[in-house]
């Protein structure tokens, strides 16, 4: 009998990739523990979820900033070297942030150090990636173990929340921001030690020098710009749905509808690794957009709790294609001198835009209520599958040549 996941087992075939898999799943804990962990900390230490919300937003706004810094270094010196110092840095400040707030120090100095804890985070997430296409030749292949790092991304956001969150309620507030820091640390050493399985470093030519926006193609543009309106998304699920869920009078099942939510994606993620869709990279990218901007109007008919499960389970099937869509598009077409780099910056639309939806909804349910305010997810969506149509007419022009490393 055909086994549908042999995909899967294929690539995992690859010598050294269950180690670098597991160990960047394990590293990419903080990306779900540490803006949540830190606003346990700040509002536990202090009461205050304005002050805590400011503090998290400082954290994921310099890792936007620093993490497609970390990635060029990565290109330039190997992931192994940099990913020892950005984790070195990311632990020594991370801990300095956390003993910084339990020990009442200055309030500019916890935004300080949350600013240069988050610019030190390095995104793992992206370099997992890199190392998968540096050993997979077959593009099916690469879509199969791109797939596979989305459905890893997803129980990360599973497990993660409710860990940590247990920890700060029954141990301390500081509990589940410094788990989730060690746990990413360690796995990031980890990663760091698998210097066989790295992308190599590719040598410049004598008086050849890539400049900074270089790596800023016109594919990349376009794929960030609409990974801005996916992000804007994410961010705002999680804030307008715990207000339905208190509306509602349940708020202990916002977390099912959030689980759902994922649940969907771990699934369409797994499925998508598996179909060989038909088309191009570009079709298939512009087909996930509208996709996504579809499934989540949904969402706007939320009038129960129940509702709002089965929304956001379909609305959730959309995420992990449009999220392996993208990234196949741009790994088909970056620079091999600039992978790590321009994978990253595919994900820093992200952060940026679950940075800005979450703001945008917090007001949203203030003005309109919780109900209403799906309507912030619902237009980000759209904006999304608008962006990628209208892009579409750039994506179909190939930026350059590829250099192969």
């Amino acid at each position: 009998m055909l086994n549908p996941f042999s995909p899967y087992a294929r690539i995992f075939t690859v010598p050294g990739s269950r180690a670098f898999s597991f160990a960047g799943w394990l590293a990419r804990v903080p990306m779900s523990t540490v803006g949540l962990g830190s606003v346990l900390l700040v509002a536990g230490e202090t009461g205050s979820y304005g002050l805590a919300g400011a503090v998290a937003g400082t954290l994921s706004l310099a890792f936007a900033v620093g993490s497609p810094q970390w990635a060029r270094g990565m290109d330039r010196l190997g992931q192994g070297r940099v990913l020892v110092w950005a984790s070195i840095a990311y632990l020594v400040l991370g801990l300095s942030f956390a003993s910084a707030v339990v020990l009442d120090a200055p309030r500019w100095s916890w935004f300080v150090l949350a600013a240069l804890a988050g610019a030190c985070g390095a995104n793992v997430g992206a370099a997992v990636r890199a190392r998968w296409s540096h050993a997979l030749d077959d593009a099916d292949d690469r879509q199969t173990a791109f797939a596979f790092e989305s459905v890893v991304d997803e129980v990360v956001f599973v497990v993660g929340p409710p860990s940590i969150t247990f920890l700060a309620a029954l141990v301390a507030p500081p509990a589940g921001f410094v788990v989730g820091l060690l746990v990413g640390v360690s796995g990031a050493f980890w990663l760091a030690r698998q210097e066989a399985t790295q992308p190599p470093v590719a040598e410049t030519a004598p008086g050849e020098r890539r400049s900074r926006t270089s790596v800023l193609s016109p594919t990349l543009v376009v794929v960030a710009t609409a990974y801005l309106a996916v992000g804007t998304v994410f961010g705002a699920m999680d804030v307008v749905v715990v207000g339905f869920a208190e509306v509602q009078g349940a708020p202990v099942l916002a977390g099912v509808a959030l689980a759902a939510y994922a649940g969907g994606s771990l699934v369409s993620g797994l499925a998508y690794g598996v179909v060989r869709l038909p088309g191009t990279l570009v079709t298939r990218f512009v087909a996930c957009a509208v996709f996504f901007g579809v499934a989540a109007q949904g969402l706007l008919l939320a009038g129960s709790l129940p509702w709002l499960v089965a929304a956001a389970f379909l609305a959730g099937l959309a995420i992990a294609p449009v999220l392996v869509a993208g990234m196949s598009l741009v790994e088909s077409r970056v620079d091999r001198r600039a992978l790590n780099e321009g994978l990253t910056w595919t994900s820093t639309g992200l952060t940026l835009g679950v940075t800005g939806g979450a703001a945008l909804a917090g007001a949203a349910v203030d003005a309109w209520g919780a109900q209403d305010a799906f309507l912030v997810p619902a237009l980000g969506a759209a904006a999304a599958g608008v962006l990628a149509l209208v892009g579409a007419v750039v994506l179909r022009r190939p930026d350059r040549e590829r250099v192969a490393a």
